[in-house]
């Protein structure tokens, strides 16, 4: 009896033990499948929060750069126009409307830059696209009247408001402002962002005005159209050009004589052309008064290359503060 008893014992602590044992096998399972669905759940979770960034397309590049300054990492910050394209000219195609339709705010200058922009607006099929006129609220410089369309005259402003850079801080500002609107729960962070952007703006500027200060020459002279007016009003400078604000326009040979002879007035040692135009009449220019010429950059589209690379708005302002100093001869 003792050993049938000792044998049953031994059957119950076995029987105990095995329990306890797939007890906390099925525990370590459990444990380990919970484990796996919160990874999942997480993974699941960051896709959501990435796929619900906001997403943003601008006409131009500094535009672009502004709002992906702001927006960090809340936003998805694309260029409508393709690298290299003149935004004056630009024409969109049918993937450029759907992309816009599916945007959740397009920020532009304004009708003078982009004379496209209410046929493309009238196309696109959006309720939620929140839209920003970057140049509204802003002191624009009037331009002569130009011919337009059917063959009619129109006071249009100088659109190129970007290269004033007070200017690019309210639309900073704006920015922050419609972003807060479209994502009240990133706010905080879109004007500390867009604080942290104004300021760097601010040096650039204080730079620029200190460079400019004191030159031999407060002339300068363009041998395309007139994109750098807001810069020379904010520095005290003077902007001749060949051509009036519209890049496709063609200066007359009065015009060219009356040029020639401003810059023999003035001892002009060096003519501007824009980089993404042709130098040639910058060049006729400057060999008919033995001048030399410089490239200036109003950084509106950039190259592949420049894209690729990196460039940013300021690369490209802190080279035309080079050339500037170098034609102005400033000490």
């Amino acid at each position: 009896m003792e050993g049938e008893a000792l044998s049953f014992g031994m059957s119950i602590r076995g029987f105990h033990h095995m329990k306890k044992k797939r007890f906390k096998k099925e525990f370590l399972l459990f444990f380990l499948s919970l484990f796996s669905v919160f990874i999942f759940l997480n993974a699941l979770n960051l896709n959501l929060g990435a796929s619900k960034k906001i997403k943003i397309v601008t006409s131009i590049f500094p535009l672009m750069e502004f709002a992906r300054a702001v927006s960090g990492d809340r936003g998805e910050v694309s260029l409508l126009l393709p690298a290299g394209a003149e935004v004056h000219t630009w024409q969109a195609r049918p993937s450029d409307i759907i992309r816009l339709s599916s945007a959740d705010l397009f920020i532009y200058i304004g009708s003078d830059l982009e004379p496209w922009i209410h046929d493309i607006l009238k196309s696109v099929k959006s309720s939620n696209l929140n839209i920003l006129e970057a140049s509204k609220g802003i002191s624009l410089i009037e331009g002569e009247p130009q011919n337009r369309e059917h063959g009619h005259e129109h006071g249009v402003a100088d659109p190129h408001i970007w290269l004033d850079f007070e200017n690019d801080q309210i639309i900073v500002d704006r920015i922050a402002d419609i972003l807060s609107d479209i994502d009240p729960g990133g706010s905080k962070i879109y004007r500390k962002n867009a604080s942290s952007y104004k300021e760097k703006l601010i040096r650039l500027d204080q730079k620029f005005m200190d460079s400019l200060k004191n030159c031999t020459h407060r002339t300068f002279i363009m041998g395309s159209h007139s994109a750098f007016g807001y810069l020379a009003r904010r520095y005290n400078l003077r902007q001749i050009s060949l051509l009036g604000l519209s890049p496709d326009s063609r200066p007359t040979p009065k015009k060219l004589i009356e040029v020639a002879e401003l810059a023999r007035r003035y001892k002009i040692e060096v003519i501007f052309f824009e980089a993404s135009v042709s130098d040639k009449l910058a060049k006729v220019l400057a060999e008919e008064v033995g001048a030399r010429t410089l490239v200036l950059n109003p950084g509106a589209n950039l190259t592949k290359e420049q894209l690729k690379s990196g460039t940013t708005f300021f690369d490209i302002m802190e080279k035309n503060l080079e050339n500037f100093k170098d034609a102005l001869i400033c000490r």
